[in-house]
């Protein structure tokens, strides 16, 4: 990679950008993504595996994740003190290639962009309740607003008839999770349970997500305790829901949709705040109608994010090893995340 003048990216500048991409957030923490090292650009790439037919048949979700990473490298550009420019899906005879990222000129990182960047390492899946205390609305409409994406509109479910719906529709997807035998083993598949295992750096730990944890988790359990729809209405309304909305629903915009949830979670990060990720709900077709409908989107719901207060901070997930995921350049000077 380059900076000034063709100069390749250092050691030290690869443990950025690598630090920066493999803590974005991603479909059961398959980290399926790939960075490309030459002079001057930057290169994402999706991999093909791994596949998850039950959780992500579409492969939404995993185009997502590439989205969120790409936010995350953007940043770390910015912070290494170089102009960036992102392309989106850049080539249609290289599929597999999910943006390219020219780098530019010397160009100071602004006080925002500094900010979002160091929130990445904070940035972790809050799968409990959070504390009740609500986001104030200028807070919310900052949020919003660091989106920043084309094609994508992230917007307020509102209090009421719309969480109502949300409510309604999550108890319905819950259930359906909930005795689905190809959801569950899958899910026991990537579920990490022995700590060893760790060092592969992919999977959900098994403390992270109890049983018995609630449908707003994002991951059902064949033992999670569904609440009657009143009861999740009631929690869900002490709770700040965004959805990410795109234009269409092909493969561009889901990595947009990944792209715009990874400014707005980092820059919620930034402010204090925690936040968790509902992809699954949308991956049944009666609930992604539903949505459309009774929220009359004007587009294609993607991504639901709750954001709140939470008591204490979240532990990051395991990463994969920093020689897993770069493809050229130098050998980071790091060990890998997580010891």
């Amino acid at each position: 990679m380059s900076t000034v003048e063709g100069r390749p990216w250092t050691a030290a500048e690869t443990e950025v950008l690598l630090r920066s991409m493999m803590r974005a957030p991603s479909v059961h923490n398959t980290q399926p993504w790939l960075l490309e090292a030459d002079p001057d650009e930057l290169r994402v790439r999706e991999r093909a595996e791994p596949a998850l037919p039950h959780h992500d048949p579409h492969g939404r979700d995993r185009a997502a994740s590439c989205g969120a990473a790409v936010a995350n490298l953007e940043l770390a550009v910015r912070v290494l003190g170089r102009a960036a420019e992102v392309a989106f899906l850049p080539d249609a005879r290289e599929p597999d290639l999910v943006a390219r990222i020219a780098v530019g000129a010397e160009a100071a990182a602004t006080a925002e962009e500094l900010r979002r960047h160091g929130a990445i390492a904070r940035r972790a899946s809050h799968r409990a309740p959070f504390e009740g205390v609500a986001v104030p609305v200028p807070v919310v409409r900052e949020l919003i607003g660091a989106s920043g994406t084309p094609g994508v509109e992230a917007r307020v479910v509102r209090p009421g008839r719309e969480v109502a719906v949300v409510a309604r529709l999550l108890r319905f997807a819950a259930e359906h999770f909930r005795t689905d035998g190809g959801y569950q083993r899958e899910l026991s598949l990537w579920t990490i349970r022995d700590e060893r295992a760790h060092r592969h750096g992919v999977g959900i730990p098994a403390g992270r997500v109890p049983a018995g944890s609630v449908p707003w988790a994002g991951l059902v359990r064949r033992a999670t305790e569904v609440p009657d729809t009143p009861e999740l209405e009631r929690r869900l309304g002490g709770e700040t829901l965004l959805v990410f909305v795109t234009a269409d629903d092909a493969r561009l915009d889901h990595v947009r949709a990944g792209y715009a949830l990874e400014r707005v979670w980092l820059a919620a990060v930034g402010l204090g705040l925690a936040a968790g990720v509902l992809t699954q709900p949308l991956h049944l077709e009666p609930v992604r109608a539903a949505l459309c409908e009774d929220l009359e989107l004007t587009g294609f719901p993607q991504v639901l994010l709750r954001i709140g207060y939470a008591a204490e901070a979240d532990p990051p997930s395991p990463r994969r090893g920093e020689r897993e995921v770069l493809r050229g350049g130098p050998d980071p000077a790091v060990r890998p995340p997580g010891r």
